[in-house]
């Protein structure tokens, strides 16, 4: 979330971002680049080209052990058990009421190794977290303020990451795969992940060496900078969830219809909670909308439904691609119909809207969804 915190961390890409004259925001705590040139720019590159994005202020845990599956396996949502090496999970970790502590993904490097990957605002309250749950046999280290982490994202990102890294398999990843490389003596782990909906990759490496690989790829001029702001747009497109405002302890996977990535065949923190929600229904529930103007609502602006108040908007923005804003909600669940008109007010502010289901756009950004407003 944006910050005004005047005590904020800094990336190793900090002094790149000021050179490309980027515009700087605090964002859970860092300093960020929101924007380079303007928001809809690097949207549009990142659909049609390829962007680069800094998120090295994510954070990444190691757990590790001859206990390490088990203790992931309790704190995560996601059944790890049958996991292959080199393939990455994303789900939940949550507390005894089920309520989202955060939303993570989990890389299985070895049956004792894991990475954790989780949001920056919750890098310590996860830390303390999972540390009181370690199994006796396993260890968890933070890595990171030790760890970058930049993002590949664009239709002709294999390509241009396989040159970059000399490694042609890069392009035959699937999704929810990594690989690990040696890359100019440097050890880094490229991932088939992403939180744009786009082709692509985060690739992992030591904090020290961020820079070099930043500049790798600009220096191929087949690659622009895209910041905070863009990605924001992209992932809303997507209908992809943001911690602290769409999802956070006070909802739960249920409510948030995200208990795809919940496997009830095995025990975790927080099942009995969610498994009694889910046979009894959540009251209300997280689903998107399209209004049918470009103007957007912003957070917290409520949701009428029959002239009575039935849930709040949790994220919103403009989507280029549909030439529309569109949003998530939380909403009645007796009134969550798909098709359904809204009206989405803010004191005399009112926005016409029609409830829908994301992701909003369809592969990979290139086909929009058909919608039909009232006239």
């Amino acid at each position: 979330m944006i910050t005004e915190n005047t005590n904020l961390k800094k990336t190793p890409l900090y002094e790149r971002h000021l050179a490309l004259g980027a515009r700087m925001v605090g964002f859970s705590g860092w300093e960020m680049p929101v924007q380079y040139t303007s928001i809809l720019e690097e949207h549009n590159a990142t659909r049609s080209k390829t962007t680069i994005f800094d998120i090295c202020h994510m954070g990444e845990f190691l757990i590790k052990g001859d206990a390490a599956e088990k203790t992931v396996n309790n704190i995560f949502t996601a059944d790890i058990s049958e996991m292959k090496n080199n393939t990455a999970k994303y789900g939940f970790m949550l507390n005894d009421n089920a309520g989202i502590i955060d939303d993570l993904i989990v890389f299985k490097i070895s049956s004792k190794e894991y990475m954790l990957v989780v949001n920056a605002g919750r890098i310590r309250v996860d830390y303390e977290c999972i540390k009181s749950r370690v199994e006796p046999q396993a260890i968890i280290c933070d890595e990171s303020a030790n760890t970058a982490k930049l993002d590949i994202q664009g239709p002709s990102s294999p390509l241009i990451t396989a040159k970059i890294m000399n490694t042609p398999e890069i392009i035959k990843l699937k999704r929810f795969t990594f690989m690990s490389l040696v890359w100019r003596g440097i050890n880094v782990i490229v991932s088939a992940t992403g939180y744009t909906g786009e082709k692509g990759y985060e690739i992992f490496l030591p904090a020290e060496n961020a820079v070099e690989l930043w500049d790798a790829f600009l220096e191929t001029k087949e690659v622009t900078p895209a910041g905070l702001g863009a990605r924001d747009l992209l992932r809303l497109e997507m209908g992809y969830p943001l911690y602290g405002h769409d999802i956070d302890e006070t909802h739960t996977p249920v409510a948030a219809r995200l208990d795809k990535f919940v496997s009830m065949k095995k025990n975790f923190i927080g099942k009995d909670a969610l498994l009694a929600q889910k046979n009894k229904g959540a009251e209300i529930i997280l689903t998107g909308f399209i209004c049918e103007g470009r103007r957007s609502p912003k957070e917290g602006f409520e949701i009428i439904i029959d002239n009575t108040s039935s849930g709040i908007v949790t994220s919103a923005g403009f989507s280029p691609c549909l030439k529309r804003a569109v949003g998530l909600c939380y909403i009645a669940s007796n009134k969550a119909v798909k098709g359904a008109n809204i009206i989405i007010k803010n004191n005399d502010l009112e926005i016409n809207a029609v409830i829908t289901t994301p992701p909003f756009i369809e592969n990979y950004g290139l086909t929009p969804k058909k919608y039909n407003f009232p006239q």
